[in-house]
């Protein structure tokens, strides 16, 4: 596994969650958050196991927690020097999203733009100019082993201008283990539009294909993305394609107390 993207910090991140990838799969609490280890259940993974990923990576993502929870983990983390910043999640079920999806997608592609096929190889250089978009549009990338399903069964759309220049990307996965009630829920994510083609509608249609390609190529039974509370843009886009927002889960990432966000 490779194809590894970014800062120093970001490489060395994605490197120990595919190389925990065995232990994640096996232990009920824990979650593959692609950047990252992650926990879906702060109870069923144990603050032993949390504190020891934070000693060790500095940063923990956290899936799927109740809302009633999240105080109670946030003060915990304030007392070990961490900050918990949250996103909002949106979430759709197959004949939602499936609905809206084949409508957006009906309309087709602009003009010159068509959709790619994913090469397999992870460090292939198609993959490494999408991770590169990712970074560009300020969205940390996953290694490219996890975007070409080498370390998660997913699925990673893209589209490309006349000139064969890659405009836009989104990526969707299985992020759950077994132990966890969202096990058959897919995240989708890491959509990045080119600056210069913004207002072709390119991120609605590119969060379409993802949308649709979690339900038709890995049988997923709903999916969820993530958006922050202040970013209407990427609001209106996930509602476009079925998903609603869900008030009773919100999913977070750590930093420093005085430290910079992990990712938009």
């Amino acid at each position: 596994m490779s194809g590894y993207f970014g800062t120093e910090l970001q490489m060395g991140l994605q490197a120990r969650a595919e190389t925990a990838a065995d232990w994640i799969r096996e232990t009920p609490g824990a979650c593959q958050s692609g950047r990252l280890i992650g926990c879906d259940d702060v109870e069923r993974l144990g603050w032993d196991a949390i504190e020891e990923i934070l000693a060790r990576d500095g940063v923990c993502s956290f899936r799927m927690i109740p809302v009633a929870e999240l105080d109670g983990l946030a003060d915990r983390l304030a007392r070990i020097g961490y900050r918990l910043d949250t996103w909002d999640v949106f979430t759709a079920d197959r004949p939602t999203a499936m609905e809206a999806t084949t409508a957006i997608l009906a309309r087709g592609l602009p003009d010159g733009f068509t959709a790619l096929e994913i090469p397999r190889d992870p460090e292939a250089p198609q993959i490494v100019a999408m991770q590169r978009l990712m970074s560009e549009c300020g969205v940390v990338p996953f290694s490219g082993s996890l975007l070409t399903g080498e370390c998660a069964a997913g699925t990673l759309s893209a589209v490309a201008d006349a000139t064969g220049t890659i405009t836009a990307v989104a990526y969707g996965y299985f992020p759950h283990n077994a132990f966890s009630p969202y096990h058959r829920q897919a995240w989708g994510g890491l959509v990045a539009v080119a600056e210069s083609q913004r207002g072709k509608k390119l991120g609605n249609i590119i969060n379409a294909m993802m949308v649709r390609r979690v339900f038709t190529e890995l049988d997923a039974d709903g999916i969820y993305e993530l958006v922050g509370a202040s970013n209407l843009p990427s609001r209106r886009m996930v509602e476009t394609c079925g998903l609603r927002f869900d008030p009773g889960v919100k999913c977070g990432s750590t930093a420093a107390i005085n430290g910079a966000r992990f990712t938009r």
